[in-house]
């Protein structure tokens, strides 16, 4: 064993004196006698010892003693032998200094003075030598002085006195002297043993006070549950343990004692590792500190943290264990908690970036290649920045919480779900799973999250988009599977968000095309390469125009014009959309003021400019600046500003009509499927959407029936309605008599720029309906060369235009209506059309079939090989 503090050595406390708690002095009177007797219990053998030394005397110089020293010294035993009363007398009452000192002097003095004057008598008279007296004198006071047991003044009482009284028979000035010479020792003597009772007692009662104090400080500690301190015996039993512990435990402390120090813990939900680390060290006798160990207590989960070391007695034998311990309980829970924020979401719960980085690693790194299979969805919620902005960032950390339950409620036992972070969610499947079980659940995920939620008393809507990547075949490493995910979910937002998309390899150009787009678009914001056309908005009832729509237009240096449904989403995307709106608000008001006051213009409005605050300051200095009234600028709004329908809807809508702009519901009924809003929202104008008109006018189509509902409701609500989109006279015939009270579409006029708007409204505010009478396919405009076999000769010519159902061909001369022509479309790509009508080198042909289409609307056949990068010869276009 080594003595650096491995183990205790037991040491006996020195227990304090039993005078150390008098006053100073009292040892100086009573001696170590705790019961505070004067007169020692043996002094009465004094008289025995008095009695002795006189029969001695005699009996070796054979003489009969003289009478008077004989009676002497007989009084002297007499009054020495009375100590027996004096001490009930002591017990039975306190007794104060002059009475002690009576004591003293007629029990102690007296018969020692008695005792010395007897045997001076003797010398004198020649009875005994004074050598032989002197002798028993000094035996006696010796005896004397063993008798009073460290009473100081019983002893210098009886040495003073006997010696005194020896002296007095010699000579009387000398009994005198020697008296006084011994008083004054005794109080020297006094006086001496005071301050050294002082200074005991002083320096005692130090000590007791900060032994009390280091007691009172540690129980303390123990009664706040803090610490606690325990004590075993060798065999391991508990011989001292704090109450606290005990309580925890629901048992007292006197039960503890002597149980085994293990019954404090339960050692059977410790870990293997815990639980031998506590019973070697027990067994082996080596100290422990910091251990962790779970105590027993069933209504909780508590843990203690325990340090111990063995103690040895003075012999080196084992004398058990001493030591402590501390509530670990709140750390624990400290710990597990920051374990937790450091590998979950703190908001939803669900798995973090980083411990679902750690899943796929885990994943990917499998040592069994047919064990690396998985497959990623990437998750980003549609129009929930929308929710975030207009109901505020409590709003949507409830939302947040919804869309985590509906997650795992439908991904299940199949993966792991877990927060990216935003709205941007991540879901990990291990294993091969076909792909068509993977778009099933990604569809099921779609439409869960997809479905209303009610979040503070408002009903809201949000979408869901999903990118899918599989391993390996997408990737074998997890940046390299996150990376195509992303590419993934970024072509499902741009093919119209709510769908999924599982990554293909021409993702990482279209990447890199989206990039290219963004920055281009940037800078047409900057150098000003955006343009507004506007498209007439014409009354049915006087076929006249009342305004027109702003639509924004982007004629690309490069690539010439590209289409609003490419660069839109885009600017939505990035943020772009609010300087855009901006800039296209001052632009039409600006325009605006060079036409005719009858005439208004509407311009868009996206729901990030209508969640920002200071849209009534930007109207307002938009029509100051162009010096334009108010009631001729008209707001296009979408149903999705009410997917949070709060007060900041309403201030809005309020702030707005304050100024005196009038408000159009856009695209109605497309969207957000509540009606609600319409009581208190106050627009001036319904526009019915293009998609309601289109095929209305065919048999069955129940889209009059709707147009009809729509109209009506208007009416009823003193607000005004715009089919849009109508391109045939027949959709024409059809809102009028459905009682739409405008129109807009390519039937009056296609949209026009800013130039040409002016000088057609130079012209007249008289429009005039010209187009098909019926609507027909969408049709490609191309210039491609093919064969034609009619009767066994072939002939060549030149598709002008092609849909689903028809071609434009040209190079044969008036073919008859009603000829059939086998068609070379492409390299084993054979059809049959008929001539259905022919004017010099150009026929209509009708197909017996209809063409498949590709993803983009093309025509399947002929999408491989592109005969013209002229945007005109490409553009999709309706043809009359």
């Amino acid at each position: 064993m080594n003595s650096g503090g491995d183990f205790a050595r037991t040491r006996r406390r020195e227990r304090t004196p039993a005078t150390a708690s008098r006053s100073a002095g009292e040892n100086f009177v009573f001696g170590n006698d705790p019961a505070k007797h004067l007169i020692s219990l043996e002094w009465p053998r004094m008289a025995v010892v008095m009695l002795v030394a006189l029969v001695l005397l005699a009996g070796l110089n054979l003489a009969i003693p003289p009478l008077l020293p004989t009676a002497i010294i007989l009084g002297a035993a007499g009054l020495a032998a009375t100590p027996l009363a004096a001490a009930r007398f002591e017990a039975k009452d306190v007794l104060s200094s002059g009475q002690h000192m009576a004591l003293v002097s007629g029990i102690v003095a007296l018969p020692m003075f008695l005792f010395g004057s007897g045997m001076g008598l003797f010398a004198q008279a020649g009875v005994f030598a004074w050598f032989e007296c002197i002798a028993a004198v000094a035996i006696v006071a010796l005896v004397a002085t063993i008798f009073q047991s460290g009473r100081l003044i019983g002893v210098l009482a009886a040495q003073v006195s006997v010696w005194s009284g020896l002296t007095c028979v010699a000579s009387t000035i000398g009994g005198y002297v020697a008296l006084i010479i011994g008083l004054s020792i005794a109080i020297v003597t006094y006086k001496r043993q005071y301050k050294i009772d002082l200074a005991v007692r002083e320096r005692v009662e130090k000590d007791l006070r900060a032994q009390s104090r280091a007691q009172e400080i540690l129980a303390d500690y123990e009664e706040t549950g803090q610490g606690w301190f325990w004590e075993t015996d060798r065999r391991g039993h508990i011989t001292y343990l704090s109450s606290p512990v005990a309580e925890t435990l629901g048992r007292a402390v006197n039960q503890m004692i002597g149980r085994p120090f293990t019954e404090l813990f339960n050692l059977k939900e410790l870990s293997g590792e815990g639980e031998r680390t506590l019973t070697f060290h027990l067994s082996a006798r080596s100290s422990f500190s910091d251990l962790a160990v779970r105590a027993a207590v069933a209504a909780e989960e508590r843990w203690w943290s325990i340090n111990g070391r063995p103690t040895y007695d003075t012999f080196n034998n084992f004398a058990g264990f001493r030591g402590s311990g501390t509530d670990l309980t709140e750390k624990r829970r400290s710990q597990e908690h920051a374990s937790r924020l450091a590998h979950f979401d703190s908001l939803t719960g669900l798995s973090n970036r980083f411990r679902m980085s750690q899943t796929l690693e885990k994943i990917l790194l499998a040592p069994q290649v047919h064990n690396r299979a998985c497959a990623v969805f990437l998750l980003d919620l549609d129009r929930f920045k929308q929710v975030n902005d207009t109901l505020g960032n409590p709003a949507g950390d409830a939302l947040l919480k919804h869309v985590s339950q509906r997650l795992e409620r439908v991904v299940g036992k199949m993966g792991r779900v877990g927060r990216l972070g935003g709205d941007e969610f991540q879901v990990i499947l291990p294993g091969k799973i076909e792909r068509d079980l993977l778009a099933q659940l990604a569809e099921r995920v779609i439409e869960s999250l997809s479905q209303p939620y009610s979040i503070e008393g408002s009903r809201v809507m949000i979408g869901a988009s999903v990118g899918i990547a599989l391993a390996p075949d997408d990737g074998v490493t997890s940046e390299a599977l996150i990376r195509n995910a992303d590419l993934a979910l970024y072509a499902a937002k741009d093919g119209g968000r709510g769908r999924h998309h599982f990554y293909a390899a021409d993702l990482h150009s279209d990447a890199e095309e989206r990039r290219k787009l963004e920055e281009d678009l940037r800078d047409a914001v900057t150098t000003g390469g955006l343009e507004l056309y506007y498209q007439p908005v014409v009354q049915v009832s006087t076929e006249k125009i009342t305004g027109f729509e702003a639509l924004l237009r982007w004629n690309h240096p490069q690539h010439g014009w590209i289409s609003p449904t490419r660069f839109i989403p885009v600017a939505e995307d990035t943020g772009l959309i609010a300087p855009i709106g901006e800039w296209a608000l001052r632009k039409a008001c600006q325009d605006l003021a060079t036409w005719p006051e009858s005439v208004r213009v509407a311009v868009n409005v996206s729901p990030l400019q209508f969640s920002n605050p200071s849209l009534p300051m930007i109207v307002t200095n938009a029509l100051a600046n162009a010096q334009v009234s108010a009631d001729r600028l008209e707001l296009e709004i979408t149903e999705s500003v009410f997917l949070n329908d709060d007060e900041g809807t309403d201030q809005m809508f309020k702030s707005l009509k304050a100024i005196g702009v009038r408000l159009a519901l856009d695209d109605f009924g497309t969207g957000y499927s509540s009606l609600g809003y319409l009581k208190t929202a106050p627009f001036d104008k319904i526009k019915i959407d293009q998609s309601f008109v289109r095929g209305a006018t065919q048999p069955g189509s129940r889209n009059g029936a709707i147009i009809s509902s729509i109209v009506s409701l208007a009416e009823a609500l003193g607000m005004e309605t715009t089919a849009e989109g109508v391109e045939t006279l027949d959709e024409l015939d059809l809102v009028r008599m459905l009682g739409c009270s405008h129109v807009q579409g390519y039937i009056y006029e296609r949209p026009l720029s800013a130039t040409n708007a002016l000088a057609r409204l130079s012209t007249g505010l008289m429009a005039i309906a010209q187009g098909p009478r019926s609507a027909r396919a969408v049709r490609h405009s191309m210039l491609r060369k093919v064969m034609l076999e009619h009767a066994e000769h072939s002939y060549d010519g030149m598709i002008r235009n092609i849909s689903q159902t028809g071609a434009l061909i040209e190079g044969l001369w008036n073919v008859p209506a009603g000829t059939m022509f086998r068609i070379h479309l492409a390299e084993n790509h054979i059809v049959t059309g008929t001539c259905r009508w022919s004017s010099d080198d150009r026929m209509g042909v009708e197909f017996s079939t209809p063409l498949a289409l590709d993803d983009a609307g093309r025509v399947a056949a002929l999408a491989a090989r592109p005969v013209s990068s002229d945007y005109d010869m490409i553009v999709q276009r309706k043809v009359g």
